[in-house]
Formats: structure tokens, sequence, C-alpha cells
């Protein structure tokens, strides 16, 4: 039967798949709507299922607070090239996902992608993405964090988010630090927020790496452990947020600048999420 260029806009206004794909859709189907839209469902789910094992290390990575600045989330949605990531749709699509995830507060991934998401699911949605770009779209990590402050922030043209929860209730100056300190977790990287919540078996490795060094130095035996225990005091002090010196002030630490702008202020939890 003919099809007309009504009706394949129809389906392409329906599901944002290409003008081709929609006539051909259509085509096979008869020219019946709901029959093609499942056409291009299962023609995503085949392409998913042919991409399933390639690398999605390029995308976008969104981090948002609620208005309240109370909740805050941070949503990887993954392609195969930079070109799809760098592409408007794509980084609109990621952003609605963040506003929902936002909206409906999921506690994790697999809520997250079973949320109602225009006409379907989020994990179905992405199918129909799939189908419609060709290649393997997902979203690997996914985010939620809730307290008195959540600082959201996004580095690198899309390729790093930060979320911060601070202890108190949010006020310009506290938002201000919470965004400087994201700025310091993106750049600087670190491990915890303080030495005490550095893995054990991460501490026994750093000790045992500082007493091999001081030994291969040839320090006596007797004070290997101390000197070991030096190297491990610096490697916290590289590499746990509050006592890294801050990137805007290396004379003070971002626990003592956090301090100054509040009695008490402080870093709760953080979160970290780049591509790749």
């Amino acid at each position: 039967m003919a099809i007309t260029a009504s009706a394949v806009n129809e389906l392409r206004k329906m599901t944002g798949a290409g003008m081709m794909d929609c006539k051909k859709a259509l085509q096979e189907t008869g020219g019946d709507m709901e029959a093609a839209i499942d056409f291009l469902r299962k023609k995503g789910q085949k392409i998913s299922a042919k991409r399933a094992d390639r690398d999605a290390t390029e995308g976008a990575v969104i981090a948002k607070s609620s208005a309240d600045m109370k909740t805050g989330v941070i949503v990887k949605l993954s392609c195969e090239t930079d070109f799809v990531a760098k592409n408007d749709d794509f980084v609109a699509l990621a952003n609605k996902l963040a506003d929902l995830a936002l909206e409906h507060k999921p506690a994790d991934l697999a809520a997250f992608n079973a949320l109602p998401f225009e006409g379907s699911t989020v994990s179905e949605r992405l199918v129909e993405e799939i189908g419609k770009i060709g290649e393997k779209i997902e979203v690997p990590e996914y985010a939620i964090v809730n307290g008195e402050a959540v600082v959201g922030y996004i580095h690198a043209g899309n390729k790093l988010g930060v979320l911060v929860q601070l202890n108190k209730t949010a006020n310009d100056g506290i938002m201000a630090a919470g965004k400087d300190v994201a700025m310091q977790i993106a750049a600087m990287n670190p491990i915890a927020v303080n030495e005490d919540e550095v893995p054990e078996d991460v501490k026994k490795r750093e000790l045992e790496i500082g007493m091999e060094q001081a030994r291969a130095e040839g320090k006596p035996e007797q004070i290997l452990e101390k000197i070991a225990m030096g190297k491990l005091n610096k490697y916290f002090k590289d590499n746990t947020l509050l006592s890294q010196p801050f990137v805007k002030d290396s004379s003070t630490t971002v626990g003592a600048m956090l301090n100054g702008i509040e009695n008490g202020l402080t870093v709760e939890s953080f979160n970290r999420v780049a591509l790749g």
C-alpha cells in the first residue's frame, strides 16, 4: 500500500525515529501505526543485542539538585562515539532523565530503569533510541543523595559530574562553598571524605609499600614502621578530601575552608562519576 507523507511524519513525531525508518516500518506493517511503533522498538532491540559487547565510553554525565537543595542525582548516559555524545538531542535526553530521577527519586539503577518515561519505561525508551541512532546507549551509573544541602556540579562539557552532601541547611554561602568543593573533587579525585573512611585494605597496602620503600632505601628495620606511618599520613593529606590543600587557596585545607564559612560545616559524602 502507498504510505503517505503525513503518516510518516506522524510516526516520526511519536517515536523520534528517522523518516526512512518510519516509512519502512509503515510499509512492513501495512500502515498500522501501533504495529509500526512495535516494529521500530523491535529494531532497537535487535541493534541492542548486536551491540551488547561494544564499549560505550562516550556520553553525558548530568548532576542536578532539587529546588530545595535536599536531593541530588547523577545520571550517566553512555554511547559509543563522541559525535553522538555532543548531539543536542542526546544531551537533552540525559537532562530529561536526570529531571525524571529528581521527580521520582528512585532508590537504585534498577528502579530508575523501570520508571515510566514518554509512553514506556526508561529502559524501553533507551532501546528505541538505540534503534534510532544505531549505537549502544545505556545508563551504566545512577546515584541519588539526600541531605541537608546537596550540590550538583557538571565539569568539562558533561564528561564528569559531582554531588556533594553538606551537613548544614543550604544558604548562598554554603551552596557557593559546596560548588567549590565539587570543583575540588572533580580536579583532585579524592578517594574518601577523611582518613576514617579510607578502606582498611588500602591503608594496609600503603603501609606495606611505605615499609618496602624505606627498606629499599637502607633504613634500619626498627624505624621502618614509623617511616611508613609518615608516608601514610602524607597519603591521607593528598587523597582525602577534607585534608587536601584547597585548590583556590593552597594555604588552607578544604576542611578548614568549610569551617571558616560556617562553624562545623563539613562534607558528609560525595559522588564523582566520569565517562570512560
